[in-house]
């Protein structure tokens, strides 16, 4: 089993993720190789809550272009995991 640390790359910030922690959701980028049982001790090792359900998603690389250079950026692996009631991670409360 991996470290909770090396499961858990950053959290996701973006308009719908902030909208989802009214519903006790909440959006983390892991590691490409992470499983949701990994994913889930992870979030309650480091945050100190119940976890419900883990949903994961493989998000592919975007085509970017520079002048008439050709480029990719990196796949990633995107999870989204659901709290039970009543619990909550402090650092997204803020924002």
């Amino acid at each position: 089993m991996r470290d909770a640390r090396e499961v858990l790359v950053r959290p996701v910030i973006s308009e719908k993720s902030v909208g989802m922690v009214e519903e006790n959701k909440y959006s983390f980028w892991v590691n490409p190789a992470a499983n949701k049982i990994e994913v889930k001790a992870a979030v309650e090792k480091m945050f100190k809550v119940h976890v419900e359900d883990v949903r994961t998603i493989n998000v592919h690389g975007k085509m970017k272009r520079v002048g008439r250079y050709t480029g990719k950026t990196p796949d990633r692996k995107k999870a989204i995991v659901t709290l039970k009631a009543g619990d909550r991670i402090e650092g997204f409360a803020g924002l």
